[in-house]
């Protein structure tokens, strides 16, 4: 107990809608490909029990740290592993999981990797640029500022972080060079951006596309999205949150590809492609956290969550 009151406030985003998405039951099985503080996975194994069984992924050591802690009332229940969701279909075999009956994606960055000051997520504190996911991983964003050549940094920020600013803000980091620390960037964004647009800080797009680009988020994605699908069984349900339109376009197109027979384009007049559908959208619509959710949880705030079900194939 001692141990639990040490742990960081988590407030899991959507957790009940989640749980509807995923139709958890007594006795199936799960996947929590984002394992983070264990807010979803608790939840999860608190409605799956008895004989319910958890399967918790994350590229984070104190990730699974936290969780085992968290989830300690369940440690006959839950197999929880440290390594990267692009290994998803190895990690089921690994353990055998295999089907499963939900998978859950909660992307992005978690409250655990943003309050961690030292891991340089946050341009609201001064810390080490650095924006690693796991500690194995060997480019810092730091690092990536300090070599990218100038056009290439801008087409970065541009196409990752949706920033308009994105050559001016290149320009300028070529010129101060080198940026080691959070605050030595974001003084760089000001000089181009100003202090403030309206709500938004001016550095949060170019740290948004930073993030993304060391982590190979929207590779790594769609690679594990892939293989979710062959990870479930019959009627297992694909639960994805996200929280930005990047990540929100790659599970859209690839949940409504899944669900169509013929993906061949358009003025093909005869199927060429063999595709045969995977998926069943099961909300046709986006759902989203309500006001209530977002003025007790303003993080969740972004959150969409998408689900589709496995079909008997």
């Amino acid at each position: 107990m001692e141990l639990t009151m040490t742990l960081p406030i988590h407030t899991p985003v959507l957790v009940q809608q989640v749980l509807q998405a995923l139709h958890v039951q007594p006795g199936k099985r799960y996947i929590d490909c984002t394992l983070g503080s264990g807010g979803h996975a608790k939840a999860i194994l608190k409605e799956s029990i008895p004989d319910g069984h958890l399967l918790g992924i994350d590229t984070d050591p104190e990730a699974i740290r936290i969780a085992r802690i968290r989830l300690a009332d369940y440690a006959e229940s839950g197999t929880l592993v440290n390594d990267n969701f692009t290994n998803l279909e190895a990690i089921c075999r690994e353990n055998n999981f295999l089907p499963a009956d939900g998978i859950l994606f909660d992307l992005g960055i978690s409250s655990l990797q943003l309050d961690s000051v030292e891991r340089g997520f946050s341009f609201l504190r001064d810390a080490p640029l650095d924006m690693r996911f796991s500690p194995i991983q060997e480019l810092t964003a730091a690092e990536l500022i300090n070599i990218l050549p100038e056009n290439r940094l801008a087409q970065l920020i541009h196409d990752y972080g949706e920033e308009r600013y994105s050559r001016q803000i290149a320009r300028r980091i070529v010129q101060k060079r080198p940026i080691n620390t959070t605050s030595e960037l974001v003084n760089v964004i000001e000089q181009v951006a100003g202090h403030r647009r309206g709500k938004m800080h001016p550095a949060t797009r170019t740290f948004l596309a930073l993030r993304i680009a060391i982590n190979h988020e929207l590779e790594n994605l769609e690679t594990a999205l892939n293989q979710a699908i062959n990870c479930l069984g019959p009627h297992g349900r694909l639960v994805v949150l996200s929280y930005h339109s990047l990540e929100d376009r790659i599970v859209k197109q690839l949940m409504k590809r899944e669900a169509k027979g013929c993906i061949c384009p358009q003025e093909t007049q005869i199927c060429l492609c063999g595709h045969k559908p995977t998926l069943e959208l099961i909300a046709k619509k986006v759902i989203t956290p309500s006001l209530t959710e977002i003025e007790h949880n303003p993080r969740s705030r972004s959150a969409k969550l998408r689900v589709a079900e496995r079909l008997q194939q």
